[in-house]
């Protein structure tokens, strides 16, 4: 599933002429790119996890994981939207030194060391974990397989609700949410999506157990619509607003 994280960077260096280790406008722009090539809206591989395969083609990458109750994951991407990192794990911690060796190279020699952080969105209350695709996207959304760790927020007749916010949070947690015209035959208990998007074709395929469809694309302000729309159903008589959250700091409400 995905992760909304903020990362921190230290460098470490001599001071150039202008009496800086390096500019903060190159900083930001060198990191944001990097990122956003690299690892950003892009489907993480630890490449040294249990019962992985990966095959490689001309431009495509495939993915196949067993989870531990023996079912399947097979993720078929273009191969910029799927970063194979060198560790057994994806946590904070890993990812921040796979990322440091990597970076410090871009940056001018006055330079001599960099420290890196990711750090988990704050969050206090209940969030919803999932992943997703965008087929419609025109940026790196369009990617089958990533994904969010997100606020949510419900209200009835302008009260907060948190049983109800913990109660969507746990079905929606380590979900897929997928748009049903995307979804193809599979074998029993599996769902399989496929679409063809700018950047390529994409196709994933896990256990039914870990999706949730809904009729739209899985933008937030569709998601914010589905769920108020089906809170609604239960609480007719009442006016319902939803918040959902993508991401740090950005998000879509809906009220019906």
């Amino acid at each position: 599933m995905g992760e909304s994280w903020l990362l921190q960077l230290e460098l470490d260096g001599a001071l150039n002429e202008q009496g800086m280790v390096c500019d903060f406008g190159i900083v930001k722009k060198l990191t944001r790119e990097w990122m956003d090539k690299t690892i950003d809206h892009a489907l993480l591989v630890p490449t040294r996890m249990d019962n992985l395969k990966v095959e490689q083609a001309v431009g495509q990458t495939r993915v196949e994981w067993v989870y531990p109750d023996g079912q399947a994951f097979n993720c078929l991407s273009p191969s910029k939207a799927i970063a194979l990192i060198d560790v057994e794990e994806i946590t904070p911690e890993s990812m921040a030194e796979w990322c440091r060796a990597q970076l410090i190279e871009l940056f001018p020699q006055e330079v001599k060391g960099l420290n890196l952080r990711f750090v988990a969105e704050q969050i206090d209350g209940d969030f919803y974990h999932y992943s997703h695709g965008l087929q419609q996207h025109d940026g790196n959304c369009q990617r089958i397989a990533h994904g969010h760790r997100s606020r949510i927020e419900i209200f009835l007749n302008g009260e907060r609700d948190q049983k109800l916010e913990h109660e969507w949070a746990s079905r929606w947690s380590d979900i897929y949410i997928g748009t049903s015209a995307h979804r193809k035959e599979s074998a029993e208990g599996m769902h399989t999506y496929e679409y063809r998007a700018p950047q390529g074709e994409f196709s994933l395929t896990l256990p039914a157990q870990y999706c949730y469809d809904i009729d739209t694309e899985s933008t937030v302000e569709q998601i914010a619509r589905h769920l108020a729309a089906r809170i609604k159903q239960m609480k007719p008589f009442d006016e319902v607003l939803v918040r959902a959250y993508e991401g740090v700091g950005k998000g879509a409400v809906s009220q019906v």
